[in-house]
Order: C-alpha cells, then sequence, then structure tokens
C-alpha cells in the first residue's frame, strides 16, 4: 500500500465515521468510498480510494446534486457538472518521538469536553457536528492553557498509520505529535492540508496532491 493510498483510505475512513456518528454510513468499494445521502458539513459525499477511480464509479453512488462533494485523493478526475473548489497535499511523518508537550494536552473523554473542544475548533461558528459517538470510534486531543481549551486535532489509529486532522490552535503540533507518540508509538502519520507549510515544519513530507470539487449551482 503506498503512502497516499493509506492516507486517502484513513481520510474515507474518518469520514464513514462521521457519518455514521450522523446516522447514516456509507459504502466501500476498491476504489472509493460513496455515501447516497448527504453528509455532514464539511465532509465529502465520495472519497476516491484508487487513481483507478473514474467519475462513473463515484457520481453513481452519491446524491451529485446541489451541494454535492467530491475528495479526488489522486487529483485525476474529471468530473462533469462540478469545479474544483480547492486543492491540497497529502502529508506523511515518519513515527514521532516522545516529548513533553509545553501546555497540558489530553484526550477528550465526555460530552462537556467535546463540545468545548468544538467551540475552540471552529471559533463557535459550528455546533452539533462532532457528536459523542465519535468518542468510541476516534482520539479526539485538546489542550489547556488556565483550563481553557487552545489547541486541538483528531488522530484517527489504523493498522499501519495514524491519522492526524483537525489540527487548530498555537503550538497543535507540537502538542498532537507528542500525544501520538505517547499513545501509538512506532507508526507513521498521514494526513492532508490545503496549507502544509506548519506540518512540514514539524517533520511531515507532501507526498501528492488531492483536490475537492463541488457541484456547480
Amino acid at each position: 500500500m503506498t503512502d497516499v493510498v493509506a492516507a486517502a483510505r484513513d481520510n474515507a475512513e474518518w469520514c464513514d465515521a462521521m457519518c455514521r456518528a450522523h446516522g447514516s454510513p456509507g459504502t466501500f468499494t476498491a476504489l472509493a468510498w460513496t455515501n447516497p445521502a448527504r453528509t455532514p458539513r464539511l465532509y465529502p459525499d465520495a472519497v476516491t480510494l484508487s487513481p483507478d477511480a473514474t467519475a462513473a464509479d463515484v457520481l453513481g453512488h452519491i446524491d451529485a446534486g446541489p451541494g454535492a462533494s467530491v475528495k479526488d485523493s489522486f487529483a485525476t478526475l474529471d468530473l462533469p457538472g462540478f469545479e474544483v473548489l480547492f486543492e491540497g497535499q497529502w502529508i506523511r511523518r515518519e513515527p514521532p518521538e516522545r516529548r513533553e508537550p509545553a501546555i497540558a494536552w489530553e484526550v477528550v473523554a465526555d460530552a462537556a469536553t467535546l463540545t468545548g473542544w468544538e467551540q475552540a475548533c471552529f471559533d463557535g461558528e459550528i455546533s452539533g457536528l462532532f457528536l459523542p459517538a465519535l468518542l468510541d470510534e476516534v482520539t479526539i486531543l485538546c489542550g489547556r492553557r488556565g483550563g481553557a481549551i487552545v489547541c486541538g486535532s483528531v488522530l484517527t489509529p489504523r493498522e499501519q498509520v495514524v491519522g492526524v486532522s483537525n489540527v487548530f490552535g498555537a503550538a497543535s503540533w507540537e502538542g498532537t505529535l507528542a500525544m501520538a507518540a505517547g499513545l501509538f508509538p512506532g507508526r507513521p502519520l498521514v494526513g492532508w492540508e490545503v496549507d502544509p507549510e506548519d506540518a512540514v515544519r514539524h517533520g511531515f513530507t507532501t507526498i501528492g496532491p488531492l483536490r475537492v470539487w463541488s457541484k456547480i449551482l
């Protein structure tokens, strides 16, 4: 399994976990993850899992009407009626070493803390997206200063890699790496960023492009 394939699979698994938390699981094939129902805000309706995936492999299995979006994991698709919403880069890092972060970090373990995490992550603009059911699916991290949540991230542990997403706040990469090293030692980290500059400064490398397509209204 190539690094990009592993990163794309992790991302699709994370999208499916979010959808399952909201009561609408998707479907996996060798070529793509798709969801026939409209997915939660900020999450795509399909994620390609192979560079061999075609438009038919995704558009025939989602609600392709207004609001639809597709994560083109290998930047290879041509989707009629869609436009490129943005582009990004997959990232990978060798397993980090265990270090003490500058501020206190913890695993989010209850619904009340998760609500505070969501408010901090989205500056209070989004609520009800991260539901408590996710606490049994993924590892959500938060860093505190003076008791307040000021940074955080999500780790999605897989058999061979650990996915990193939703990184927010100052010193977030430092704390995320420290927590990943302690919780999942010896596993490489994968993820994606629109602007990977901060991740690269913390030891990640870019491993391939991706595109997110949106239905033209």
